[in-house]
């Protein structure tokens, strides 16, 4: 491990690529030989509109984006997209969501300050531990709503539903590019960028054009969806920084061989950690097998009040940010794509020697 930075298993904000720390660093005072920060330089000129549209062009290729979706780079995290998409879409109408913890409970509180939510599907009986296996969609619904991985509660659809001819959105912050999806199954996926694809500060929306077609236009301008696609994500100042770091993270993920390689890579981190975790009663998975996340792995300690130690063990030793979510409790190491193949290795060798030494 470099002595001098940590492995970082923080949830959010997240590791990044270090070269695209150190590509930054050096561009930092003199951006594509403006002589000025790219902070500093105006959302219109030449040189920001080439790393706004290189961005684009590199997630359309990356994760295999046909012409009829519009890709933006918004502002608001996810958190803005829970109200956003039922302002849009579902008029005083009726939406499906799916149940599956933490920030699909958000979403579905956002959802029902604008209509009708029927929830069709959830598995907070056996406190999210699992997906739920019987779903039950309605006839007439705006659309479906999913999260397709629960960075708090560790679960992340393998296998997505079909929906048939209503939309499909997915809440995919934490698990966006980390591995292939069939972006035609669905209407719009939307993330904040600052587990995968960047910074915190940009939310990628990836939305298909006959959906923005049907938003309402009765809401206020800056949360339309036909706003930002008809001005290519510049109808005000966007988050000039956060996009030029996306960009070079663009550039990290074809570099790595696209999500392919990603993919391979992130399930064998996921792996390791797991095969260990189930080869000891002295930690637990809170996940059943088949509903793993491979970006976020919850697990406890059998002795929930070695935890505090294990803790701060673990940050003597160079590893960050396994605490727990306050609202879950217990351990999470979050191994996002930027996070290292030899930074699981060394977690698990350190969870060994904490068993050791404390069984």
């Amino acid at each position: 491990m470099d002595t001098k930075r940590p492995y970082n298993f923080y949830a959010g904000p997240a590791i990044l690529p270090l070269e695209v720390l150190k590509k930054a660093q050096t561009e930092l005072l003199n951006f594509s030989g403006t002589g000025i920060s790219v902070m500093e330089t105006s959302h219109r000129s030449k040189p920001f509109d080439a790393v706004i549209t290189g961005a684009e062009k590199k997630i359309r290729q990356i994760m295999n984006i046909p012409d009829n979706y519009e890709v933006l780079f918004l502002q608001g995290g996810a958190s803005l997209q829970f109200a956003m998409i039922p302002l849009n879409f579902l008029k005083k109408k009726k939406a499906d969501y799916v149940h599956t913890g933490s920030w699909a409970k958000l979403a579905i509180k956002e959802a029902k300050l604008l209509g009708e939510v029927h929830i069709a599907g959830t598995s907070e009986d056996i406190n999210f531990s699992a997906l739920p296996k019987d779903l039950n969609f309605s006839d007439d619904a705006e659309y479906v709503h999913i999260t397709s991985n629960e960075t708090i509660n560790g679960t992340q659809w393998h296998d997505f539903p079909d929906t048939g001819k209503v939309p499909l959105i997915a809440d995919m912050s934490s698990d966006i590019m980390s591995r292939k999806i069939d972006i035609n199954k669905f209407s719009l996926i939307y993330a904040g960028a600052q587990k995968n694809i960047g910074t915190s500060g940009v939310t990628l929306v990836i939305i298909r054009k006959d959906l923005i077609e049907k938003g309402d236009p009765n809401i206020p301008t800056m949360l339309k969806y036909s706003t930002h696609a008809e001005k290519k994500s510049l109808h005000n100042t966007p988050s000039v920084m956060g996009i030029y770091i996306t960009d070079l993270v663009m550039d990290w993920v074809l570099k790595q061989g696209g999500l392919d390689a990603i993919e391979k890579t992130n399930d064998e981190k996921a792996k390791i950690l797991y095969d260990h975790i189930d080869s000891t009663d002295f930690y637990q998975g809170l996940v059943e097998k088949e509903d793993r996340s491979s970006m976020n792995v919850v697990f406890r300690i059998k002795n929930n009040d070695l935890e505090p130690a294990f803790i701060e063990q673990a940050k003597e030793k160079g590893f960050i940010g396994l605490k727990g979510h306050r609202s879950l409790g217990g351990l999470r190491a979050s191994i996002y794509n930027a996070f290292p193949v030899q930074g699981v290795k060394d977690l698990v060798k350190f969870m060994k020697d904490f068993e050791k030494n404390n069984s």
